[in-house]
């Protein structure tokens, strides 16, 4: 078993990790060093992790980089390991770091608050959007025809998704009501 304190760095950093890059639970939680380039600033998600079955490229913005190398070390090759020796956190464990800390959430909220976001503050496109999060987009034809990934332009909107995480709560000079 691994320490309380790595299970609970492991935790946070897992939680930091899945907000910043939009990914579902299982596909944080059972992350491995072996899917991460960090030089090319990328995680390759397998087909066999993903729901729709088809391999992700997933672009790694500034922090994301910053929370990948501070979990390097919790495992030779889990990103985020649970406390029971070899088996990455659970998803229950997730939930309750989130339920500590008063997000008004499930985790997958995380995902919407993101298309939310792409939706409502920028003027990135819908496909964008939906490739971030490896969400089919349009119908079969449109797909056939369709076939960029958008890496580069979602390489964008996930720096400044980062960027809008980042921002500090403004403050409210004088009182309510």
């Amino acid at each position: 078993m691994i320490a309380a304190s790595s299970a609970g760095i492991s935790t946070k950093l897992c939680l930091e990790l899945l907000i910043l890059t939009c990914v579902r639970s299982n596909e944080a939680r059972e992350a491995r060093w072996s899917e991460f380039d960090l030089r090319a600033k990328v995680w390759e998600i397998p087909a066999e992790r993903m729901k729709m079955d088809r391999p992700h490229r997933v672009p790694l913005s500034a922090r994301a980089l910053v929370a990948l190398r501070k979990a390097q070390g919790l495992h030779e090759s889990l990103v985020f390991p649970g406390t029971i020796k070899d088996k990455p956190l659970s998803d229950a464990t997730l939930l309750k770091l989130i339920r500590e800390n008063g997000f008004p959430v499930d985790i997958h909220g995380f995902r919407t608050s993101f298309r939310t976001w792409a939706q409502e503050k920028t003027s990135f496109p819908r496909e964008v959007a939906e490739a971030a999060l490896a969400h089919l987009s349009g119908d079969e034809t449109e797909r056939a025809y369709a076939r960029s990934d958008l890496f580069e332009k979602r390489r964008k909107m996930m720096e400044a998704w980062a960027g809008y995480l980042d921002q500090k709560p403004a403050k409210v000079i004088g009182r309510i009501g």
